[in-house]
């Protein structure tokens, strides 16, 4: 039965109905307004419109299998966000660094391995934190001829591996990857080296060359620095200094054309290769200096 509404035909009964019609009405848009607060006033949803720890890591996981790194990594964040006092908070910091790393969003990686390892020390992910630190600074390492700053803290971050978790599964491979980082470091540091020696700047070319023989004493360049100080100390006629350089190139390297080279500008010079005591390259050489 269809009804229809004339203002001039309603009965009291009608008024009372309409009436309680309007206030029906009236509180059905109350309610409305109430629930939709939270979004009127920007508030976060109800804890139950949030998915639960473990769904977000699967979404998670799934991501990164697929190879959508940085969307992973934004759903792992989601779960220390959401659910920081769950037990798939803590690894989910760490999966968001690495998911971070392999998207190539190096400083993110860090900035999420940093966290982990300020809130969760000694854990058992920390190790590959670490790893992850320092992977993210080797992959943004250039040349010996260019700024070497990332080396520098992927070297640090190895070595900080390597001195806490010497045990680690990732210890063989940082371990390498210190000795190419030194060796890197090394070389550019000679580079620099070489150019002030060229151009007769010898105390900056001893600076650099020093370097090498305090700080990279196991790399294959520390022969030519050796021998590199021999010639600026002779230019500069501080024979003594000299003489120790060539010593201690000459017991470690006999057979090295750098101490053949140093060797003979000292004769020339009417001196021979010693070690003086002294010096500052025989106190701080880890190995014998004497001269062969």
């Amino acid at each position: 039965m269809r009804v229809t509404r004339r203002g001039s035909n309603l009965t009291p009964r009608g008024q009372r109905f309409s009436r309680s019609r309007s206030a029906c009405a009236a509180l059905l848009l109350a309610a409305t307004l109430v629930s939709g607060c939270g979004s009127i006033f920007g508030k976060s949803k109800a804890p139950g419109e949030v998915a639960a720890p473990d769904v977000i890591y699967g979404r998670a996981d799934a991501m990164l299998d697929q190879q959508s790194y940085e969307a992973a990594a934004k759903q792992y964040e989601e779960v220390d966000v959401n659910h920081p006092y769950s037990q798939e908070a803590r690894r989910a910091i760490v999966m968001a660094a690495y998911s971070y790393y392999k998207a190539g969003k190096y400083d993110d990686a860090v900035s999420a391995a940093d966290r982990y390892l300020t809130l969760h020390p000694g854990t058992p992910e920390s190790d590959l934190a670490q790893n992850i630190i320092g992977m993210s600074y080797y992959v943004q390492v250039l040349d010996p001829k260019r700024d070497q700053t990332n080396a520098r803290k992927s070297l640090q971050a190895y070595q900080t591996l390597l001195q806490r978790y010497p045990e680690s599964r990732y210890a063989a491979e940082a371990q390498n990857r210190a000795r190419i980082l030194r060796d890197l470091l090394a070389a550019g540091e000679m580079t620099v080296g070489r150019y002030y020696l060229r151009h007769n700047n010898y105390l900056a070319a001893i600076n650099r060359f020093r370097v090498v023989v305090i700080e990279y004493q196991t790399t294959a360049q520390v022969e030519e620095a050796l021998g590199r100080l021999t010639e600026a100390y002779v230019a500069l006629g501080i024979i003594p200094e000299a003489q120790s350089a060539a010593a201690v190139l000459g017991y470690n390297y006999p057979d090295s054309k750098w101490y053949r080279n140093s060797f003979a500008l000292l004769q020339k010079h009417g001196s021979k290769p010693q070690a003086h005591e002294g010096s500052w390259i025989t106190k701080n050489w880890n190995g014998d200096g004497k001269p062969t």
